[in-house]
């Protein structure tokens, strides 16, 4: 849920100040002669602030249809937040809070790298997805059940104390890696039907990929090729 008096704390926020301007009134109102010049950086910075608002309002509601329609034993009050680090890169995650409320985190470097509404639109509803299809647990349970298979294989060689340890942990790092191309894909697909019915072009805004470093296919790695991730979005647009 977006209230109002939350986003306008955030829009507030210190690291937001150059991207949007608050309504607080002036101390000192100019004369109305007198013309003050906006820097082209912060006038786009300004645009980008409020295209994230406007699209996290209409996106935040097509998200929790779609999480009560296909997941409907999971919380869907969708929370929409801003990481305002200065050091944030630009990127977007989904977690869950202390009270089980899934939440969609923006960095703001996303928010400014982001070129229109549909790929705004695309990057919320990917995150989004990824709690409807319970992404978080199931890398969960896969990392806990490598953790325990490397484990006790290393045990049956004899192993024992660190590298029974050394052993769990590598089972892990496998394990949470093991299907995480798949997540990857699958939300962009669940992502790009949320963003449709939001009303945006999700092909549009999967041009996001042309832009982002490729990642390639590599062994372990954590996301698949960038051209395989438009062409899961066009399959799932294919469907009605």
């Amino acid at each position: 849920m977006i209230r109002r008096q939350i986003l306008r704390a955030m829009l507030c926020l210190p690291a937001l100040m150059a991207l949007v301007a608050c309504d607080v009134p002036a101390t000192v109102t100019p004369p109305p002669t007198q013309q003050v010049d906006e820097s082209p950086s912060v006038t786009a910075s300004r645009v980008a602030a409020r295209r994230f608002i406007a699209v996290a309002k209409r996106v935040e509601p097509a998200a929790e249809r779609a999480c009560r329609r296909d997941s409907p034993d999971l919380n869907c009050d969708f929370q929409i937040a801003v990481d305002d680090s200065p050091d944030a890169p630009i990127n977007a995650f989904q977690l869950v809070d202390e009270r089980g409320r899934p939440v969609i985190v923006v960095t703001v470097p996303m928010i400014a790298y982001v070129r229109n509404d549909d790929e705004m639109a695309f990057v919320l509803s990917h995150e989004a997805a990824h709690h409807i299809a319970r992404h978080l647990d199931r890398r969960r349970e896969a990392t806990r059940a490598s953790a325990l298979i490397f484990a006790s294989a290393a045990a049956r060689t004899g192993a024992s104390g660190a590298a029974l340890e050394t052993a769990a942990r590598v089972g892990a790092v496998l394990g949470s890696r093991a299907y995480a191309k798949d997540y990857e894909l699958e939300a962009d697909a669940v992502g790009a039907r949320i963003a449709r019915s939001a009303g945006y072009d999700a092909i549009n805004g999967a041009r996001y990929f042309e832009r982002a470093p490729d990642p390639g296919n590599r062994f372990l790695g954590t996301h698949p090729p960038n051209a395989n991730r438009v062409e899961a979005v066009r399959r799932a647009l294919a469907r009605p």
